[in-house]
């Protein structure tokens, strides 16, 4: 079977199932998001029990929220970096600071009201990485997991042999954030950011799938990092 990328939206996200020899699923959605996701497994033919793991980007609450319920539905290891691995522990909500003046703005009006709407359960992490990332062959994905900091301290990038690179928010290409893609509007260090996308570049990343939006061509980004 040839390696299939099928995104799953939960919310304002786009979360990624990676089937090949074995599947995982890249983010956790959205609180309360288990219902719509067995019926996404069961619309692929893709029994839950499949999917082997569940691949934090990061450890904002939009990205962690469901993790809990998709780990109790599919049985799967929860992976995320030390750095962010505590937002998920504790169930803290987290929104990394505005970098652009439309993410300063937009932080500050939307935070106090998403924040009383996105609580969510917090669960253990079953791998916790550091900065060596990992190999992605022993569950049957021809690729590997890659840090990259910038949005948060603990951002990881999963990035496949052929060149398909899933970043979370180190970029992002859908409103309220950006109208075309280009870097993300809110980071903790978008200097650092710049160099983890030099890294995915330099180790052949091609075709990039967001976060928040559809996927573009490398070259988009370019201008961003000069």
């Amino acid at each position: 079977m040839a390696l299939q990328i099928i995104p799953f939206q939960s919310s304002m996200n786009t979360c990624y199932l990676i089937k090949d020899k074995g599947a995982v699923l890249i983010d956790g959605a959205w609180p309360n998001e288990a219902k719509s996701f067995s019926k996404f497994l069961e619309k692929h033919q893709i029994k839950p029990e499949e999917v082997q793991l569940i691949i934090l980007t990061h450890g904002d609450f939009d990205h962690v929220g469901g993790a809990k319920e998709l780990k109790e539905l599919t049985g799967a290891s929860i992976v995320i970096h030390e750095m962010d691995k505590e937002n998920l522990e504790k169930g803290i909500f987290h929104w990394p600071e505005g970098v652009t003046p439309w993410g300063r703005f937009s932080r500050s009006v939307l935070k106090p009201i998403i924040k009383k709407k996105a609580a969510f359960p917090a669960v253990r992490a079953d791998i916790v990485l550091d900065d060596n990332g990992l190999s992605l062959e022993e569950y049957g994905i021809p690729g590997r997991i890659v840090y990259t900091p910038g949005h948060t301290f603990g951002s990881i990038s999963v990035l496949l042999d052929t060149g398909d690179a899933f970043i979370g928010c180190l970029a992002q290409n859908r409103i309220p954030f950006r109208m075309k893609p280009g870097l993300p509007i809110y980071a903790k260090d978008i200097e650092l950011l710049k160099k983890s996308w030099k890294i995915l570049i330099d180790q052949g990343a091609k075709t990039i799938y967001p976060g928040h939006g559809k996927s573009f061509p490398v070259k988009k980004i370019l201008k961003y990092l000069n």
